[in-house]
C-alpha cells in the first residue's frame, strides 16, 4: 500500500465533511464543524500550514557522507522518529461513522508502537473513550500518551487515577480545549487553569506531564512554573480561537524562552512532512505532533495505513537531513533554515 491508496480509500468512507485532501491545509474544510474544520472563518488552521511552507531548508552536500539516524529518546523512552500521531476526539461525529474512538485508538496506538514511534489518544465525555484509550496504550506497553482534557478538579482526578493504570511514559494535559463548549457547560466548571491548579494536576499525575496548547513566551513560563516537564505549542488545530498566530510564528521564541530549562518543547499545526518536521526542530522543538492525517491513515488503511503514513513522513525527514548535512536530530541547526519571521 502507497500514501496515495491510503488516501484513495479514505474517500470512501471518512464522511461527508473531511475531503482527505492530498495534502490537508485546512482549505478545503475551513470553518465546518462537525468535521476537521477551525473556528470562525478558519484562518488559523490554514495559516498554520501556510507559515511551515515560507520556512526554507537550507541544501549543504559538502559534507561527510553517511547514514541518518532520526532516533529521538523522550522521558527514557526511545524512539524511531521524531514525530508523533496526535489526540483527536469524537472522530465518528467529525470523520463518518466507520470507527469510534475507541475503535480509533486501538488501531492508531497499535500501529504507531510497531512502527517506531508513539500515538496521544483524546478524550470525550463519554468515560468509555478515556478506559479505552487506557486499554490500547496498555496493550502497547505503554507507548503511548494520554491526553486529559481541562474538566474540573473532581473529574481530571478520576481521570488521572485512570490513565496511570495504562503504564504511560507521560500524561498530557490540552489546556487550550478550555475553549470547547462542553467544558464551559460543566457543573462545578471546567475550563482554564491557573498556575496552582495545574500545579496541583502535574503533582497527581506522578509521570511527566504535557502541557498542550501554549502559544506564547508567557504561557510557557507559566507552564515551566508549574512544573511541565514538556509544552506542545499549539493552537489546537484553529479549532477553539480563530485569528491566532500560526504556532511556526511563535515556536522560536518560545524554545529560546526555555532554553536550558530542561523542558521539553512539541510543536503541532499544519506540519505535513518530513521537512515540515526537520524546519521545527531547527527552530528548537524537540519533536512534533501530527494530527488530522493521521486520522486519513486509519480511515484510509487502518494499521497499514497508519505505518505507510508513518514510513511517508519518515522517509522525508532522512532524506532533508542528508541533503542540509545532519545526520543526527542533534545536528539539526538553525541555520539549516530560513525563516522570514
Amino acid at each position: 500500500m502507497n500514501y496515495q491508496e491510503v488516501i484513495n480509500q479514505a474517500r470512501e468512507c471518512i464522511g461527508e465533511y473531511c475531503k482527505a485532501c492530498n495534502i490537508c491545509n485546512g482549505k478545503a474544510c475551513k470553518n465546518q464543524i462537525p468535521g476537521p474544520g477551525a473556528k470562525g472563518v478558519g484562518d488559523t488552521a490554514i495559516r498554520n500550514y501556510e507559515k511551515w511552507q515560507e520556512i526554507r531548508v537550507n541544501m549543504d552536500t559538502i559534507c561527510a557522507n553517511g547514514n541518518v539516524d532520526t532516533s529521538v529518546q523522550l522521558f527514557g523512552q526511545t524512539f524511531r522518529y521524531p514525530f508523533f500521531a496526535g489526540p483527536v476526539g469524537a472522530v465518528n461525529l467529525h470523520y463518518g461513522e466507520k470507527y469510534d474512538d475507541l475503535e480509533y485508538n486501538k488501531i492508531l496506538v497499535k500501529s504507531c508502537s510497531e512502527n517506531g514511534v508513539a500515538a496521544f489518544t483524546g478524550d470525550g465525555t463519554n468515560p468509555a473513550v478515556m478506559q479505552g484509550a487506557v486499554k490500547a496504550i496498555s496493550s502497547a506497553d505503554g507507548k503511548g500518551v494520554p491526553t486529559v482534557k481541562p474538566w474540573n478538579m473532581e473529574t481530571i482526578h478520576e481521570k488521572i487515577e485512570l490513565v496511570r493504570e495504562s503504564g504511560c511514559f507521560a500524561i498530557a494535559m490540552d489546556v487550550d480545549a478550555a475553549g470547547l463548549p462542553f467544558l464551559k457547560n460543566m457543573n462545578p466548571p471546567a475550563g482554564s487553569k491557573t498556575v496552582q491548579e495545574l500545579a496541583e494536576i502535574v503533582k497527581m499525575a506522578q509521570k511527566p506531564f504535557i502541557v498542550k496548547g501554549i502559544m506564547s513566551v508567557k504561557g510557557a513560563l507559566k507552564a515551566k512554573e508549574a512544573g511541565a516537564a514538556a509544552i506542545v505549542v499549539s493552537n489546537h488545530g484553529g479549532r477553539v480561537l480563530d485569528q491566532c498566530p500560526a504556532t511556526a510564528e511563535v515556536l522560536e521564541e518560545i524554545a529560546k524562552a526555555l532554553k536550558g530549562s530542561g523542558v521539553k518543547i512539541l510543536v503541532d499545526g499544519g506540519i505535513r512532512s518530513g521537512t515540515d518536521v526537520f524546519k521545527a526542530l531547527a527552530l528548537g522543538a524537540d519533536g512534533v505532533l501530527i494530527c488530522r492525517p493521521f486520522v486519513t491513515a486509519v480511515y484510509g488503511g487502518a494499521q497499514e495505513g497508519v505505518k505507510t503514513y508513518i514510513e511517508k513522513i519518515g522517509a522525508e525527514l532522512e532524506d532533508t537531513m542528508a541533503m542540509c548535512g545532519a545526520h543526527d536530530l542533534a545536528s539539526i541547526s538553525r541555520d539549516m533554515v530560513r525563516s522570514p519571521f
